[in-house]
């Protein structure tokens, strides 16, 4: 059975250098800012404090792509201890399970091609007891009694109980025959002695989803079934499931967010007139929910995490997103707490965390920006004091980067589309080159006001950026999600085309210089954005894009599920058999003839989300007809690139290409094409 090989000669100076390394170091004032530094690895990231606040963990690059898990003392930097590090592998999340105990995850390390899952690792705050609980590698074979110990990779953390026990509660995804979810099962593992026991037995059939109480009881499930979902709830281990709500899959169902007691709970519904979703009271027994919500985000669908206090089980807030990064406190002293760090951060939106806060007054805070990557400090409530501890790209100078603005247009038919800008820092009042910049899902939400490496590298090569939330796209409440039916081509190419056109219109870009570009779905509205509307648009790049509709039902291979195939994609897509002539008319494949503009691909061998033959097709197709475009390919990518070596190749080959149709040297470019 393969082994991950465990850093020797862990020492506390690994981790002093890579905490200098932390410090302000930004790329040269003046110059252009080099194409590595938008996409290389953080070098500081996933900061935890233990429950009593005395202990915070890290994640520490030190400068050579070896990623160190290491423990501080809070006030005790000297004594910082490297507990975990690999040499073929990089630490993922990590997570308190108590005052003294961790777990933690991996990735492969930057630039391997190695597969792997995230297993499972837990390790005391001084490097003692240190076990593997998750397999994170295929194995074939036998293995000894020690290995089989280990939880197949099929394993993943779901939730920590926080009861001050050793113990994690862990979830597998069981499937069919043919590989689809069938159902997700639950155990409740201790970290120390591996002992084992079931939680999922006698929940009701195709259950996928679990909801605990503060206590750490499973009080409902969510099930999943031929496009229809439910939720089960029970009072206890002793008690019935019983129905609770039931719908069909896309259109959603209530779902627990927070029991308050055996009568009322908190779920997260989009059943009010806005049709957003929002947290509202719920009654258990009667299945009542209130008809105004307890809080609810204007224009957009909240998404909470909340904030509890373990020691107490007490609520205390949530965070959530609307344009950007928000915090909502029920408790006075969190609540005031904010209020003082956000005055002494006055420029950036700041993110307050503790682990049992009744227990402590120390509070991580991590402040972020749309120039600012995200940097870290600790807050001292009783003290009221502030101390930088680190920041998350010390090579990116929030001076240097751009500002990124939300707009609202309203297209054709009336509807609102929430616009991204960012604008390259100097950007005059003149018409600018612009790159609109469509995102991958669709439905998803592509964009929030933070750093993004995409949009920060087109601004640093002057290029203003629009990102569209065209319709389809979720996170604005269930009628935008729900005006994309069906509309690929058609509705949603249409918002595309008329943010351009209100972007020209305002005065912000240049009609002639004009590329667009997008991966996934992003790569499909790039071609059909240059086959329907060639006169807005000068050039395009897509990555791993579609390129036929009916390969998405089609391509046996590629990852979309039976359940998907069979109930969400015919009414969100549209179904191959009746909709065949829309799927023909709106699919690049069969309009390649119309495509004349200059066009960059790019597609990862790997990629089972669109897989090869998109790509491939499209480039015969387009090659056809005359017009072959610049190809690339990546052996070792899969849907998107995750490796900094092959973003630089790829993110310079787009530079040079912009450049060359839309930069400062193409100002005769045509205007038809």
């Amino acid at each position: 059975m393969p082994k991950f090989k465990i850093k020797s000669a862990l020492s506390v100076l690994g981790v002093a250098a890579a905490m200098a390394l932390c410090a302000p170091s930004f790329a040269q004032q003046g110059g252009q800012i080099p194409v590595e530094d938008f996409f290389r690895s953080a070098q500081f990231r996933n900061p935890a404090l233990s429950p009593d606040g005395k202990f915070l963990a890290m994640v520490v690059a030190d400068g050579k792509e070896q990623v160190k898990l290491a423990v501080v003392e809070i006030g005790k930097p000297e004594a910082a201890k490297v507990v975990a590090a690999f040499e073929d592998a990089q630490i993922g999340n990590v997570y308190w399970i108590n005052d003294k105990r961790l777990v933690f995850d991996v990735a492969p390390p930057e630039g391997s091609d190695r597969s792997m899952a995230p297993g499972l690792w837990a390790v005391d705050r001084d490097g003692e007891d240190f076990r593997q609980l998750i397999n994170a590698e295929w194995t074939f074979g036998g293995a000894t009694k020690l290995e089989s110990r280990l939880l197949s990779l099929e394993w993943s953390l779901a939730k920590i109980p926080y009861d001050g026990s050793d113990e994690v509660i862990l979830a597998k995804g069981v499937g069919t025959t043919t590989g689809q979810l069938a159902r997700v099962e639950l155990i409740r593992l201790n970290t120390r002695t591996t002992m084992r026991k079931t939680l999922s037995a006698g929940a009701p059939q195709h259950t996928v989803n679990w909801f605990m109480d503060p206590a750490g009881r499973l009080r409902g499930v969510l099930t999943q079934h031929e496009g229809r979902v439910a939720v089960y709830l029970r009072k206890n281990e002793d008690s019935e499931w019983t129905l609770w709500r039931e719908g069909s899959e896309i259109e959603g169902v209530a779902q627990p967010a927070w029991f308050f007691n055996d009568e009322e709970m908190l779920v997260l519904s989009s059943h009010g007139p806005k049709q957003t979703a929002a947290l509202f009271k719920a009654n258990i027994t009667t299945g009542k929910i209130d008809a105004k919500p307890l809080i609810d985000v204007e224009g957009y669908d909240l998404q909470p995490g909340l904030v509890y206090d373990p020691a107490r089980g007490q609520l205390l807030g949530l965070h959530f997103y609307s344009d950007a990064l928000g915090s909502v406190w029920f408790d006075p002293a969190m609540r005031e707490a904010q209020a003082e760090v956000d005055k002494l951060l006055p420029t950036t939106v700041n993110r307050l965390d503790c682990g049992a806060c009744s227990r402590s007054n120390t509070v991580l805070v991590t402040a972020g920006s749309d120039r600012e990557p995200a940097a870290f400090y600790l807050y001292d409530r009783k003290t009221k004091t502030l101390s930088s501890l680190a920041r998350r790209m010390p090579w990116i100078d929030p001076l240097q980067m751009a500002k990124r603005d939300v707009r609202s247009v309203k297209v054709r038919d009336g509807l609102e589309v929430p616009v991204l800008l960012t604008l390259p820092k100097g950007a005059g009042k003149q018409p600018m080159p612009a790159v609109m910049l469509v995102h991958g899902g669709p439905n998803v939400r592509g964009t929030h006001w933070n750093w993004d490496p995409m949009a920060q590298f087109l601004a640093s090569r002057g290029y203003l950026v629009l990102e569209p939330e065209f319709r389809g796209s979720t996170g604005y409440g269930f009628k935008h999600f729900q005006a994309g039916w069906k509309q690929w081509g058609l509705g949603m190419q249409d918002d595309v085309t008329d943010v351009t056109k209100w972007a020209i219109n305002q005065g912000l870009i240049d009609p002639k210089r004009i590329c667009i570009a997008g991966a996934s779905y992003g790569g499909y509205a790039t071609l059909m954005g240059l086959i329907k509307t060639p006169e807005l648009f000068q050039c395009g790049v897509d990555w791993v894009g579609v390129t036929d509709l009916d390969m998405l039902f089609t391509v046996h291979w590629s990852d979309a599920s039976d359940n998907a195939l069979k109930f969400g994609m015919p009414v969100v897509i549209g179904n191959r058999v009746k909709d065949k002539q829309m799927f023909i008319d709106n699919s690049p494949l069969h309009q390649a003839a119309k495509l004349k503009r200059p066009l960059l691909m790019a597609y990862g061998e790997l990629d089972r989300r669109v897989p090869m033959v998109h790509g491939r097709a499209m480039l015969d197709a387009l090659t056809e007809a005359g017009n072959k475009p610049e190809w690339i390919t990546y052996a070792d990518e899969g849907h998107g690139w995750r490796k900094v070596k092959n973003n630089v190749d790829f993110w310079t080959r787009v530079e040079r290409f912009l450049g060359q149709h839309i930069g400062p040297g193409a100002a005769d470019s045509k205007t038809t094409p």
